[in-house]
């Protein structure tokens, strides 16, 4: 598993370590969290852990059973249908908004990092590749123009995060191959909207079949929460 970097009092390094280690299962679905769990864990004071579950709550990362229980929000099989049902909805329209406005060479030196860092062989170099994909489609999103949905972008992708891993760590690989990326990346230099719509949509319906066929054929997973 991930070893997340402790002793920091820098709040943006402090939600970067708790969230890793949400995505990979360190702080596994449903485990009670609380300030002196975080603090003990990540060596981060009790005010920083304070205020990380309070927009962890709000983010909906973690979820509050009652005054004195929080847990980290599980992971079902529900959690990531809702997870495709709303990125189908507004990737393929916010990204085709973007389309000649997207900084491509940012893009490209992403989408070359990403092929550096495949095949991955343990779960350090997995977690940086799901990390600089986000970075990747972030930055294909924020073009647009419209600071809100960069918001709801950027938590429906570290949910996303969270269900890639599941598929990483029973593939062994990523949801989608290096040359879908590329093929992708050239339709959206192309800067013709409808094609682009229909890419990414297409992208996101092929992604979410191959995790659902992942997580149907290991037994593993056939629990309330989806925990590797």
């Amino acid at each position: 598993m991930v070893k997340p970097v402790i002793k920091t009092n820098d709040v943006g390094d402090a939600y970067d370590i708790v969230m890793d280690a949400i995505v990979t299962q360190k702080l596994r679905p449903s485990q009670k969290v609380s300030e002196n769990i975080l603090s003990d864990m990540f060596g981060i004071s009790r005010t920083i852990s304070r205020n990380l579950i309070e927009r962890l709550l709000a983010q909906q990362f973690l979820v509050s059973l009652s005054p004195r229980v929080t847990q980290v929000a599980p992971l079902t099989l529900l959690e990531i249908k809702q997870n495709f049902t709303l990125r189908k909805v507004l990737l393929p329209e916010i990204i085709s908004l973007s389309g000649a406005k997207v900084d491509f060479e940012q893009i490209d030196k992403l989408n070359e990092q990403i092929q550096d860092t495949l095949p991955f062989d343990d779960d350090n170099a997995a977690l940086e590749l799901l990390k600089i994909n986000k970075q990747l489609n972030l930055a294909l999103c924020t073009p647009a123009g419209y600071p809100l949905v960069d918001d709801w972008a950027r938590q429906l992708e570290d949910t996303a995060m969270r269900i890639y891993w599941l598929y990483i760590k029973t593939k062994k690989s990523f949801p989608y191959s290096s040359k879908q990326q590329s093929l992708i990346l050239d339709v959206i230099k192309s800067d013709e909207p409808k094609k682009i719509h229909a890419v990414i949509q297409d992208m996101i319906i092929q992604t979410e079949e191959r995790i659902l066929n992942a997580i149907f054929s290991h037994e593993q997973f056939y629990t309330q929460d989806l925990v590797v």
